[in-house]
């Protein structure tokens, strides 16, 4: 029986809180091994991520972005990845954030990708700086300006009175901008995380998941190894 119909049949007489644990999935794939990934994890992250797309995952680029603040507490959010190269992987965010914040304290970070339905994940960790000027206000102009408004109307992570506020100033800017060009505020543009551990991890059956480590070492190069699931 469909493990769905069989805990909507159980709901009758226990609550979600007591059948979270039934919920359970077995991971058929062909698995990867070392010799299957490329030599440098971004090249293997684009392939990855093509595949995500070429899948029609709903949205590909969904990711969570984990940091932490100067006093060691760990905070994480979903994002969206905006771009992807040589360097690492790249976002945009408003730098008086918590997430904002948290990376002037501590630039150390990390991101995961799940693609559930290739039963893969990416995992992350590296250090962050803000990209150029130029990149952002090129990401920027490029934005729906509706999404540039928001940009400029919200102090993101601040306590607001309510949604009527937040409606008012975006109305506000909406008319002020109407036949203007919005410029990109000064506390919002991008971050680049440049990775030093990158792992893949590809779902097996009987929870034996295949998980392939990059970890870059003191030369500059990247050494895998598979880790035990």
């Amino acid at each position: 029986m469909n493990i769905f119909k069989t805990i909507t049949n159980q709901l009758q007489t226990k609550s979600f809180r007591q059948l979270v644990a039934n919920f359970r999935t077995e991971y058929i794939s062909k698995g990867i091994t070392i010799a299957d990934l490329e030599n440098n994890p971004m090249d293997q992250f684009e392939i990855w991520f093509a595949e995500a797309v070429n899948n029609k995952l709903v949205v590909p680029n969904f990711m969570h972005l984990s940091t932490v603040n100067g006093e060691g507490k760990p905070s994480n959010r979903t994002m969206l990845l905006k771009g992807f190269d040589e360097r690492g992987f790249i976002f945009f965010t408003n730098y008086d954030s918590r997430k904002g914040k948290e990376l002037a304290e501590n630039s150390s970070a990390a991101i995961t990708f799940l693609w559930m339905e290739l039963y893969r994940q990416v995992r992350i960790e590296g250090n962050v700086a803000p990209i150029s000027s130029i990149e952002s206000d090129d990401y920027f102009n490029s934005r729906p300006k509706g999404s540039q408004i928001s940009a400029c109307v919200s102090s993101q992570s601040e306590p607001i009175a309510d949604r009527k506020e937040l409606e008012r100033r975006f109305r506000e800017f909406e008319g002020q901008y109407k036949d203007k060009t919005v410029p990109r505020p000064d506390n919002w543009g991008g971050y680049c995380l440049s990775p030093v551990r990158v792992e893949f991890w590809q779902g097996r059956a009987n929870r034996l998941h295949d998980r392939i480590q990059y970890s870059l070492t003191t030369d500059n190069t990247w050494m895998k190894q598979r880790l035990s699931p």
